[in-house]
């Protein structure tokens, strides 16, 4: 049974108590030695999923919520390693990952399995077209340094999947990762009305924990989050967050459009 999240509209947002804004946004236990576990978010039909092959072969399988023969028939899909090594096989093609590699899956895979001892995390959105699936290395994602170490908020964003490089119809899909000494990422903060973004948190160790803030920008919330948890956010909400310790997340989004840029900037200043 796959857990299904509806959307909510930020008037009812306002009112949720602690439990329950974490019941609808916060992603929890996506991640079991032997399993695929999967999340649908409404917004948007993105698919979020979590694979430990724990040394075996695990077929990647459409739950019955997308009503496919095969997740990728309507669909395009990527598979993040979180740490290695592993391998998947997409339509009999083998692909080698190790830790922060990413593979873009095209629309029209009748096969997905992984295999090893790695954890992969899956994001998997509604494509119109297929593409061809292809592996991005770690050290060959796109680089951009941002932030500042006097604002704790120096970090690295490799993008993987967006419009400039691995072609795809609606899926973009990088991993951030937090300087020594910094907290903060996604500052200053934004939105973006064309598309709903999902967060997941890696790398945190076990008893720290990250601040998620989200909401709209005049009304914020918090979320408290542990390492390998996701947090979904609508269009409408801001998505950013400090952590007690460092940390990576992966960021990706799905939407009506690709572009990496499209963001709806909100000033530091002008949250509460």
């Amino acid at each position: 049974m796959t857990d299904v999240r509806l959307a909510t509209h930020p008037s009812e947002f306002d009112a949720l108590p602690s439990s329950a804004l974490r019941e609808r946004f916060l992603v929890e236990g996506l991640f079991a030695p032997g399993e695929v576990r999967f999340c649908l978010s409404q917004g948007d039909r993105v698919l979020i999923g979590g694979a430990m092959p724990a040394g075996q072969s695990l077929d990647i399988v459409a739950p019955d919520e997308v009503r496919a023969e095969a997740l990728c028939d309507r669909r395009e899909l990527g598979i993040v390693c979180l740490a290695g090594p592993g391998l998947v096989s997409a339509d009999g093609a083998e692909y080698a990952m190790e830790g922060e590699d990413i593979l873009y899956v095209g629309a029209g895979t009748k096969s997905i399995k992984v295999s090893g001892e790695a954890t992969f995390y899956l994001v998997s959105v509604p494509a119109h077209r297929g593409l061809p699936t292809t592996l991005v290395a770690r050290d060959d994602a796109d680089v951009v340094e941002v932030g500042e170490d006097s604002a704790a908020s120096k970090r690295t964003i490799r993008k993987y999947v967006h419009g400039a490089s691995v072609a795809s119809c609606e899926l973009a899909i990088g991993i951030t990762t937090l300087a020594s000494g910094s907290v903060w990422n996604t500052m200053p903060c934004h939105t973006h009305d064309r598309r709903t973004e999902t967060y997941l948190y890696f790398d945190l160790p076990e008893n720290e924990r990250v601040v998620h803030l989200c909401g709209e920008p005049s009304s914020t919330r918090s979320i408290i989050v542990a390492d390998r948890q996701a947090v979904i956010s609508p269009p409408w909400s801001v998505h950013f967050g400090a952590g007690t310790a460092s940390y990576k997340f992966v960021w990706a989004t799905g939407g009506e459009n690709l572009a990496y840029n499209d963001m709806d900037p909100v000033d530091t200043a002008d949250l509460s």
